[in-house]
């Protein structure tokens, strides 16, 4: 067996179910010790008392595999427990290699339905989450890589969704969270290279408990694999972590089903000039007007015929 990550540490956040349990699995499976991180709330919407259970799970699976994993059920979107869970991997394996970002909640309402609260928890989890770990595994990296005076090794993936790039009706916070993740990642990618640490992001689409509802109408096949299985995910995120994917940073890609694509940056569709020195209201309408009459009724920023992406609209 292929063990590209022998010798190499890891922390993977939100472990203890669905994306991120198939993740930390993987990564043990190619040789990394894991800590495996997860606050443990039942609900997906962060509700619940925090257990040592899931994260505890995972780990006693890897350790019965052969592999060296221990737990830990600290909240990432707090700042002291987030620098706590890097401190810890550092402990107990010396050093810190491979941040993988998975820990989210859902709270989905309409925009005009939702609240402060399920605004900010959503935002919290997932894009301060994401920045904590980033935080101190980064600084980490620094004080290394300045010690050594040379590069050293570090990956950071994250974890996005295609609901930033095609919109989500019932989950504004939660879009703009995973829209959030990806300038995140691209800006630690080009703040972190010089120190040897790459960054990049993934879209997955897989069946966990927080997408649900998102698949409720497509049912796990009587035979063969599920293609929206979470082990069609975890391989790719092995790939970003392993020393071959050194020369991939800042790249966002969306993974599913045996399937991997890269998405490109935004580029520029069509651009107009003004004729004159500032641009008049009339000479707008006229530019501006046609060509959108001309487009698809209800065409959004994404083409998300591309990715062959089918949300669907959540109830408020």
């Amino acid at each position: 067996m292929s063990s590209p990550l022998e010798g190499l540490s890891a922390i993977v956040t939100g472990a203890g179910r669905g994306l991120g349990r198939a993740e930390a699995l993987e990564l043990a499976r190619l040789g990394a010790a894991v800590v495996v991180n997860d606050y443990g709330q039942p609900g997906r919407d962060g509700s619940g008392g925090a257990s040592t259970g899931p994260a505890e799970e995972v780990a006693a699976e890897i350790r019965a595999a052969g592999g060296h994993a221990l737990a830990h059920t600290g909240d990432v979107s707090d700042h002291r427990q987030a620098r706590e869970l890097v401190e810890s991997a550092v402990g107990a394996f010396g050093k810190l290699d491979i941040l993988v970002n998975n820990a989210g909640i859902l709270r989905d309402r309409m925009v005009f339905s939702m609240s402060e609260d399920e605004w900010d928890s959503v935002i919290r989890v997932h894009l301060k989450g994401h920045f904590n770990t980033t935080r101190f595994a980064s600084a980490h990296w620094r004080e290394r890589s300045k010690a050594a005076g040379a590069p050293v090794y570090g990956r950071i993936v994250n974890t996005s969704s295609e609901a930033f790039l095609a919109g989500s009706a019932g989950q504004p916070n939660y879009a703009a969270a995973k829209g959030g993740i990806v300038g995140l990642t691209t800006s630690s990618a080009q703040a972190l290279a010089r120190y040897g640490v790459t960054a990049n992001v993934i879209c997955p689409r897989a069946r966990t408990r927080m997408t649900e509802d998102v698949f409720a109408g497509l049912a796990r096949p009587a035979q063969g694999p599920d293609p929206l299985a979470p082990e069609h995910v975890a391989p790719l995120v092995g790939y970003l972590a392993s020393p071959a994917a050194g020369h991939v940073n800042g790249q966002l890609l969306v993974v599913h089903g045996g399937m991997v694509a890269v998405v490109e940056r935004p580029r520029v569709r069509a651009q107009f000039d003004t004729k004159q020195d500032v641009f008049t209201y009339d000479e707008l309408d006229g530019l501006l007007t046609p060509y959108y009459a001309d487009r698809p009724q209800g065409e959004t920023f994404a083409a998300t015929e591309v990715l062959g992406l089918r949300r669907r609209d959540r109830a408020d």
